[in-house]
């Protein structure tokens, strides 16, 4: 299973960057993970809108979702249009979205399927399983699975005992890190600091942890070296471009 990093800026894109934006293929197979802004011209270097398979949204923040709006548009304008994309989202995640057009364009672009905690979801050759984790806004972790391979996704969330039983021994965990070292008191609970993804990569065992959502003006080799303090497996921070080969094999 292959994950590419289409972008990873927390809140809205550094110059020349995209936010939360992550494509999984595998066995010709492909899954976004969150289209947030500025990742569908990236995501269109690498396949085009139509080839798309299936999206999954962790949330409804904006800089999470709004570039659903673009690939629906793709989408629905094309002649001869494919087949709806299957949007897998937690309930209303995906209206505010959806409502940037006028009623009726999209309808035959999007089937919107809702994302329950503990429920798994086949799709192709991929399995996923959702659950809550703590955010200002409904938010579910993803674990994806194929073949043997695992990877975690955390959306946005605070610390919480319910992502190290997702995530327990992925092959890969990609974690919102939105702070190098302090969420601010109102976000207590509800973000995450570098240190703490450090922590919760080694609690839950994982094979390498892949850090994103890093605020513009945090620094991410500062991010890098405190999760790196506290877990002793390989530490990326979440670039576009960056392609993780997940399942590929641990370190020794």
């Amino acid at each position: 299973m292959r994950l590419t990093i289409l972008g990873g800026d927390g809140g809205w894109p550094r110059p020349g960057g995209a936010c939360s934006g992550y494509l999984v293929e595998h066995e010709g197979y492909s899954v976004l993970l969150d289209p947030g802004p500025g990742t569908f011209p990236r995501l269109t270097t690498l396949l085009p809108a139509a080839a798309l398979d299936a999206v999954l949204v962790s949330h409804g923040h904006p800089d999470h979702v709004l570039d659903l709006n673009p690939l629906l548009r793709a989408r629905a304008f094309a002649d001869p249009g494919p087949p709806p994309l299957p949007v897998h989202a937690p309930e209303a995640a995906l209206a505010p979205v959806l409502a940037l057009d006028r009623a009726g364009v999209l309808d035959q672009a999007v089937y919107v399927r809702e994302l329950l905690p503990g429920r798994e979801v086949t799709l192709g050759p991929v399995t996923v399983r959702a659950a809550e984790l703590p955010h200002t806004w409904l938010n579910l972790g993803l674990r994806i699975s194929a073949a043997g391979a695992t990877l975690v996704y955390t959306g946005d969330s605070g610390p919480s005992p319910a992502l190290h039983e997702l995530a327990r021994n992925a092959d890969v965990l990609l974690a919102e890190a939105s702070h190098v070292d302090e969420v601010p008191p109102a976000m207590a609970g509800l973000l995450s600091t570098a240190g703490q993804r450090g922590d919760d990569a080694r609690e839950a065992g994982v094979g390498r942890l892949v850090l994103t959502h890093l605020l513009p003006g945090e620094d991410a080799s500062e991010a890098r070296d405190r999760a790196a303090a506290r877990f002793a497996g390989p530490v990326d921070v979440a670039r576009p471009g960056l392609v993780v080969e997940v399942g590929a094999g641990r370190p020794q």
